[in-house]
């Protein structure tokens, strides 16, 4: 099993987020101690009363994941998670490639049909649009990326004659999607690469808007789901786990059950877990990357 580093989304309003450390800075560190990936997350019109009850500020992933290709040479980087319905698909794929370019090979692009509705009336895009626009970029995606002349009539776009060049280094580059629904399940087995479940409580999944799982066993119960939908295709899914490490100080003092946790979300099946560091001020964050990694011998068991 890999570790992928979330870069620290501090939350609240009274940080800057980039207080935790420049995008070269942690980028090179996660490198160094021996990281497998570093992920950004999207929120580019985030409501202030969301921030001030937990919501968390954001970089624009993209733009953040080229800074961390220019100064790494094997970390993954990876949209943890790209809102899919906030772009014209041709300007994601644009973007996607980009960063594949840039990075030789090493992008994934996360992906995820969002869940703030404000954010959506910001950015004019219609909420209840979300899922068709979200299919309508699934299907657009591998036609940008082919290299070859393409034409497509979306519900507010029609390309004709579309040639995008240069091609992204990786055919196709890997298309990882968020969430728990039945539907996200049956997209990831229909053709994605990856699946990143949600865990949280109740509540949590009141405003994410899907279905909640709160422990490793309900994960585990839909990665068996996922596998039946997908049929032959089912072990080349990425299946990527996300882990929060609430504090600095509990990388020592809590290091067994780190093991024992991480060995669990590995026995399940996953091939990543994604790891939420302290949001704090720096040095918290390259302390947190350096001890956290030094926890393991190897990647591929705790």
């Amino acid at each position: 099993m890999q570790l992928m580093l979330q870069y620290p989304d501090l939350h609240g309003p009274d940080h800057d987020l980039l207080d935790a450390g420049s995008v070269p800075e942690i980028a090179a560190a996660a490198e160094r101690f021996g990281w497998d990936g570093l992920s950004f997350t999207e929120h580019p019109a985030p409501g202030a009363n969301w921030l001030s009850v937990g919501g968390h500020q954001t970089l624009d992933p993209f733009v953040a994941l080229g800074a961390a290709a220019a100064v790494t040479q094997r970390l993954r980087l990876l949209t943890y998670l790209a809102v899919v319905p906030y772009r014209n698909p041709l300007l994601l794929a644009k973007a996607a490639t980009t960063v594949d370019r840039m990075s030789n090979g090493r992008f994934t692009l996360g992906v995820g049909t969002g869940y703030l509705k404000a954010e959506f009336f910001a950015l004019g895009t219609d909420f209840e649009e979300r899922n068709e626009l979200f299919d309508e970029a699934l299907d657009v995606l591998p036609m940008h990326w082919s290299g070859e002349r393409f034409s497509y009539a979306g519900k507010h776009f029609n390309a004709r004659d579309v040639l995008a060049l240069p091609r992204p280094v990786q055919d196709p580059i890997p298309i990882w999607i968020g969430g728990n629904s039945a539907l996200t399940l049956r997209r990831v087995a229909a053709g994605a690469q990856g699946w990143m479940p949600l865990l949280g409580p109740p509540e949590m999944a009141t405003t994410t808007r899907t279905p909640f799982i709160d422990s490793l066993a309900g994960v585990a119960d839909r990665v068996r789901k996922l596998r039946d939908l997908a049929g032959d295709r089912a072990a080349a899914i990425d299946i990527a786990v996300p882990y929060l490490v609430d504090s600095i100080t509990s990388v020592d003092a809590d290091a067994e059950r780190h093991r024992d946790q991480l060995g669990q979300i590995h026995e399940l099946g996953a091939s990543w877990t994604i790891v939420a560091g302290p949001w704090a001020p720096a040095p918290a964050a390259l302390e947190f990357i350096e001890a956290f990694a030094g926890l393991f011998d190897e990647r591929g068991a705790p």
